[in-house]
């Protein structure tokens, strides 16, 4: 698999590398931001199974460059870095990245979470990584909301709508069964493959997020205590 690892410290990305090398990956070092957008943009390359990025670079956030990152490509991205609040893991996933590893981390942990990320959101796979896409090819339509699971796009009344990677597979996970309530747990088990306690938080980002960028309010509806259902609009 090739590897694009954002790393400023060439001290940390030589040792890093060296073993990532040991176990199959073909690794491209970029120094910052801007050779990070320029090494995913070159036409017929084969593509990155997975972008290890830093959010300390010299030139940028590192949260900017993800935004740029997942504006570009679906590549999965995950954030690398000594900021361990809740906050900044919030914002990170928010961002567009796939999971979020905190310095300092078990190297086979690490070698785990990459594999994992590829498994379910790998460029390749990108139809199969939503939860809703397995077995269920075309589009599902509820009320104006049209959710196309092979593309990845959804509209409202004919306008595309640009969500993130999770909010598409939430989304995506909730329409599968309109009028059902999907517990917080599960929800969290299948979009975000983690039952980490703190991602519960990230749902509710997520869900408020949906219902801004959808600008409909009652779409998707809370059961307190239980989790959320999305919720067909009337017939006019």
């Amino acid at each position: 698999m090739r590897l694009l690892l954002v790393e400023d410290d060439d001290h940390v990305a030589a040792a890093l590398s060296a073993i990532l090398a040991r176990h199959g990956f073909q690794v491209t070092h970029a120094r910052n931001g801007e050779e990070a957008l320029q090494a995913l943009l070159p036409a017929g390359a084969p593509p990155f199974g997975v972008v290890l990025l830093d959010l300390g670079l010299p030139d940028q956030d590192g949260y900017e460059v993800c935004g740029k990152i997942r504006k570009r490509t679906s590549t999965p991205v995950i954030m690398v870095t000594a900021r361990s609040d809740v906050r900044s893991r919030i914002h990170g996933l928010n961002m567009g990245a796939d999971d979020y590893v905190v310095k300092p981390y078990d190297t086979g942990e690490l070698l785990a979470r990459i594999h994992a990320v590829a498994r379910r959101t790998g460029v390749s796979e990108e139809a199969a990584a939503s939860p809703a896409a397995a077995g269920a090819p075309g589009a599902v339509r509820v009320g104006p909301v049209s959710i196309e699971l092979p593309t990845r796009r959804v509209s409202v009344d004919g306008t595309d709508v640009p969500l993130t990677r999770k909010e598409f597979d939430l989304l995506a996970l909730l329409a599968q069964r309109p009028g059902v309530v999907f517990r917080r747990e599960q929800i969290i088990s299948e979009v975000w493959r983690t039952s980490w306690e703190g991602t519960g938080r990230t749902l509710e980002v997520h869900v408020a997020s949906l219902r801004s960028k959808l600008r409909m309010p009652a779409l998707i509806e809370t059961v307190r205590g239980v989790g959320y259902r999305l919720v067909p609009p009337a017939a006019p």
